[in-house]
């Protein structure tokens, strides 16, 4: 393996719905690149950009984010998984929680079981919350066990037996009888906390796509035979390809967590550490805070499932560039969730697209270039995109532009109430913050979004339309690691929890060590799920002693909840992140100047022609002001009416509303 940090090609790759990014760096210089998306092969599409970048025979170090094992979820993909627990326990994946996704409805579908009952098998091996052995793995229960196996003969097999946190023997023995090429996930390997149905879930899903990402990053590698390559997890750190399939559950969120591991980086750059981000693609949004660092939660679900892992703590809508606008059958305007994806894509792209979208709507209006798309690589076509507008006004009794408006303003309003639920309803004050843009599309939004929140300041980075795959970059090697530990916090004591944390720590840095990591610049940040006693919802709060840490929980909580209790605080789970040294993508510094226009346009609704800029050319300490519009090879920014945005070193767009 190339040792951490060598002067090497490096290339950060993030596969998007619509498009597949890359921004690549030799250590001196940062180069960007888009090709479209192939969601059948996605590695055909990052091969195609490996070969376009002048790659193909480099050694390289190749960062990606992935879509793969979230997108098996999502359509209901992935091996033919047998499920394996303890006796009388075999229906807990199908009763799950009992939420009802419409509450008030008399009559419901019964939902397909995840798992079906001929592939539930239960048995022996079950333990006690202290460890005890309650039901002995008996030989005929081994000798049942491989019958099962061989009749039913599964692709994938997950082991999630009773308090196997506490210890994993009992999975141990049962994951050594499967049959050789047949992938195996133990619950106490994917996730040691406590939560019979989150646990057998995160171990199914684990089983589920750990086939189909394998042979994804199979794949990949023997394509790329010079290449090293790693993959985004959910929680912001990068995991080696051999081990990445054996933890497929935790790479879920892998290329929206490249986005904000490079917000947090390019806000530290440019003074702003307080952010609320929001990333819009051709196919959805992605919205979360950053204060310091990106939050994490283990509350997360996809595609309807809890998954109980560590991953960024994200709210997505389907509301995207590529998202299609309609008109329902009560004659009112709906835009999304449904994308036009990347074939045949908006109108606009001339490959077949017929429906309405944003970025057509865009185009309409004067926003969109249709000559400075992809840095002139790919021409837009008005015409259609008008037409598409047309038949969409007509539905509404509107032309095409009042259309267009019509589409933006419902856009708009549906990413600003999911600002909203990640800002507002945890109890935090956006006009604290500052709105973070990034994504091919975000520029073209983020006044009005700013806007809509009362917020003054907004932060457009350096390569916007490419942050997710500059993010691969700039993210460390690293694990997240848990263990259920219950009982009051004062009751068990610091060294207690020190213990925990200490095993795995070392857990971490072994893992972190067979990467090439070496200990010495191995960081551990330890943290706790607390809750008051009788609450079933946790707060994770970093560990500094019982005492302060007590105190940090109780002032965390009523900053969210807006109370503190005098009741006993209990501790859930401890946790341990380990992580290595924070890659620095260079970014190189712009000099002092003022690039004038580039043209003129015209922007619906604005009186007077507006000036266009490329962002190539700006100097560090310019200031523009609104109305403009700043092109660049994978985005353009709208500066609204209002506003200005000067330059810093970097090239970042920092924004100001008067």
């Amino acid at each position: 393996m190339t040792k951490e940090g060598a002067q090497v090609q490096l290339l950060g790759v993030d596969t998007g719905g619509t498009f597949t990014d890359f921004v690549c760096s030799d250590g001196e210089r940062l180069r960007i690149h888009k090709v479209l998306s192939t969601p059948e092969r996605p590695e055909a599409a990052i091969l195609q950009g490996v070969r376009e970048l002048g790659l193909a025979d480099e050694p390289l170090r190749l960062m990606h984010g992935s879509t793969v094992a979230t997108n098996a979820v999502l359509e209901g993909q992935g091996a033919r998984v047998m499920y394996v627990t303890g006796r009388g326990l075999g229906d807990v994946l199908t009763l799950g929680r009992q939420h009802r996704e419409r509450l008030y409805a008399l009559e419901l579908a019964p939902a397909e079981p995840p798992v079906p009952p001929e592939l539930c098998w239960e048995t022996g091996g079950r333990l006690g919350p202290d460890g005890a052995l309650v039901d002995p793995l008996s030989d005929e229960d081994l000798a049942a066990f491989d019958q099962a196996l061989a009749e039913r003969r599964p692709e994938a097999v997950a082991i999630n037996l009773p308090f196997s946190f506490v210890d994993g023997g009992p999975e141990d023995t049962l994951a050594a009888r499967v049959p050789e090429g047949v992938f195996v996930a133990r619950s106490h390997k994917v996730l040691a906390e406590y939560g019979e149905y989150e646990r057998g879930i995160a171990t199914w899903l684990n089983a589920r796509v750990g086939p189909v990402m394998s042979g994804y990053l199979n794949r990949l590698t023997q394509a790329l035979p010079k290449a090293s390559v790693s993959v985004m997890q959910s929680s912001g750190e990068r995991v080696a390809a051999d081990q990445a399939a054996r933890m497929a559950v935790n790479l879920l969120l892998s290329g929206p967590a490249g986005g904000l591991m490079a917000g947090r980086y390019l806000g530290e750059l440019a003074g702003e550490p307080r952010l609320l981000s929001f990333d819009m693609g051709g196919t959805s949004t992605d919205v979360a805070v950053i204060d310091g660092e990106p939050a994490l939660t283990s509350e997360g679900h996809i595609g309807g499932w809890p998954v109980a892992v560590p991953m960024v703590d994200m709210h997505t809508i389907g509301a995207g560039g590529g998202s299609l606008a309609s008109v329902d059958a009560g004659g009112l305007l709906q835009v999304g969730p449904r994308s036009a994806g990347a074939d045949p894509g908006p109108a606009c792209y001339g490959r077949g697209g017929a429906g309405a979208t944003v970025t057509d709507a865009h185009l309409v209006l004067g926003r969109l270039r249709p000559d400075a798309f992809l840095g002139g690589d790919m021409t837009l076509e008005p015409a259609a995109a008008r037409q598409a507008l047309t038949r969409l006004g007509e539905g509404l009794a509107l032309s095409p532009e009042q259309a267009a408006e019509g589409v933006l303003r419902l856009a708009n309003e549906h990413m600003a109430r999911a600002l909203r639920v990640i800002s507002v309803e945890r109890g935090l004050d956006p006009r604290d913050f500052t709105l973070l843009s990034f994504g091919g599309a975000g520029g073209l939004h983020v006044c009005a979004l700013a806007e809509a929140l009362d917020m003054s300041r907004a932060l457009v980075p350096v390569h916007a339309g490419v942050l997710s795959a500059l993010g691969m970059l700039a993210a460390p090697r690293g694990r997240q690691l848990s263990r259920t530990l219950t009982g009051p916090l004062s009751a068990l004591g610091a060294e207690r929890v020190e213990q925990v944390l200490a095993a795995l720590a070392d857990s971490g840095r072994r893992a972190l060590s067979a990467e090439g990591v070496a200990v010495a610049e191995q960081r551990t940040h330890p943290s706790l799920d607390l809750r008051y006693q009788g609450q079933a919802y946790t707060l994770n709060v970093a560990w500094s002693g019982v005492a302060a840490t007590l105190e940090a929980f109780h002032r965390l909580h009523e900053q969210r909840y807006g109370h503190r209790l005098e009741e006993p605080v209990e501790l859930v789970n401890v946790r341990q992140s380990v992580t290595g040294p924070r890659p620095v993508p260079p970014l190189p510094r712009l000099l002092p100047g003022e690039g004038g226009p580039v043209a003129l346009g015209r922007v619906h609704g604005v009186a007077g022609e507006v000036p266009v800029y490329d962002r190539a050319r700006l100097g560090a300490g310019q200031v523009l002001r609104g109305p403009a519009l700043v092109t660049e090879q994978v985005a353009t920014t709208w500066l609204a009416p209002g506003w200005t945005a000067r330059v810093d070193e970097y090239g970042n767009l920092l924004m100001e509303r008067a």
